[in-house]
């Protein structure tokens, strides 16, 4: 078994660095740090395909496997076709090249990802009279380049399609909650499946499917077809099959309940086809009801909520109904600790009840608060 050790670089969102780090560091990864939206490690190909299996706030692994510094397009052409290409690709292998440029000396990110193609093509040509074909959609091999002024970096991505298509998704929903996003706001909260989760306004059903998969052990990504790493030249098959082997095995179903409900029939049938999907029928219990109308299903639990923020509602309309969640959590749910996720700083102000801690996240371009709130009899109201 190959037990070299290599650095990776790993995608998430803001906010989610340090759930990502504890993950990265569980899974045997050596030497994480954190970068912006991202983390960096060292890990060998077992853990770089569990890390692909198994990461809940990762959106991406990239590989980086060659660096270089070009002062203009000759020289990055230069650099690119001196690479042999043919330790990653043969001439059937489809490829496709993102790039991200940051540099007054390449001012677009296209063009660099244009010149890379005609390199790696030209060297191909040259030495067998063809050449490899462009896949922009599903590619075999998909190559990162980064650009910081005159220094470039290329990486490997190993994912392939990005981690948080998970293969429960379904269509139909306005604004889904990215399920790396839904994953973390449960692992941000420290439950662990101890008592049940109950998600009020769960829409298409990301935090309830995603917290469902971390109390019984399940891989998100346990459904998905297939990672941009199985495509690679030196894929082990056996190690693979080997990893979802042991992952299937420790999946643990039993005693296991996380509710869901929706005031919306059409967010609920998504959430119950998602779950239905994901095998986890026995497991999330979909229900249609307003959150006003719902008792509690246990003297404890916790609540994870990502409210409407009120684009299409009047500003009184909007401070209303985070006043009617306030009240209804103090009324209703005492003994639970709920949290709050919205992208509306004056609305969630209106909850009214202590908050006993307060983080920041997004949600896509929205700067949002993540706020805990502990019920316990005669909660206080904020000053």
């Amino acid at each position: 078994m190959d037990k070299q050790s290599f650095d990776i670089t790993v995608k998430t969102l803001q906010g989610l660095e340090e759930i990502l780090r504890t993950e990265l560091e569980d899974l045997g990864a050596k030497k994480v740090r954190i970068s912006k939206r991202a983390c960096l490690a060292q890990v060998d190909k077992e853990t770089l395909y569990k890390a692909n299996l198994h990461l809940r706030t990762a959106v991406r692994i990239l590989k980086p496997f060659y660096e270089f510094v070009a002062f203009d397009e000759h020289r990055l052409y230069k650099k690119i076709k001196s690479f042999d290409w043919t330790e990653l690709m043969d001439l059937d292998t489809t490829f496709a090249i993102d790039s991200t440029v940051n540099s007054t000396r390449f001012k677009h990110s296209k063009y660099v990802a244009l010149k890379i193609k005609d390199a790696i093509v030209d060297q191909f040509r040259e030495k067998y009279g063809k050449r490899p074909s462009i896949d922009t959609q599903n590619p075999d091999l998909r190559l990162h380049a980064f650009c910081n002024s005159t220094n470039f970096s290329l990486s490997l991505d190993s994912s392939g399609d990005a981690l948080y298509k998970r293969g429960y998704r379904m269509q139909g929903h306005k604004a889904p909650l990215s399920e790396v996003l839904g994953a973390g706001l449960v692992l941000l909260t420290g439950w662990n499946g101890d008592v049940p989760l109950y998600d009020p306004m769960c829409g298409s059903g990301t935090i309830a499917i995603e917290a469902a998969m971390i109390a019984c052990n399940m891989p998100p990504n346990f459904k998905r077809n297939s990672f941009g790493f199985q495509k690679w030249k030196n894929f082990d098959k056996v190690l693979w099959n080997r990893i979802i082997k042991e992952a299937k095995d420790n999946i643990s179903m039993e005693g296991k309940k996380i509710y869901a409900s929706d005031i919306s029939e059409k967010a609920v049938n998504l959430s119950k086809e998602s779950v239905n999907l994901m095998g986890l029928k026995s497991v999330v219990s979909v229900k249609r009801t307003e959150f006003a109308s719902v008792l509690p299903h246990s003297k404890q639990g916790v609540i994870v909520m990502n409210p409407p923020y009120g684009e299409r509602l009047k500003e009184d309309e909007i401070n209303d109904f985070y006043s009617s969640i306030g009240d209804t959590l103090k009324k209703k749910f005492e003994g639970y600790d709920a949290w709050i996720f919205s992208g509306n700083k004056d609305a969630i102000k209106r909850v009214g009840l202590k908050t006993s801690k307060k983080l920041q996240l997004t949600n896509g371009a929205i700067e949002c608060k993540f706020h805990k709130y502990e019920l316990y009899k005669g909660s206080k109201k904020e000053i």
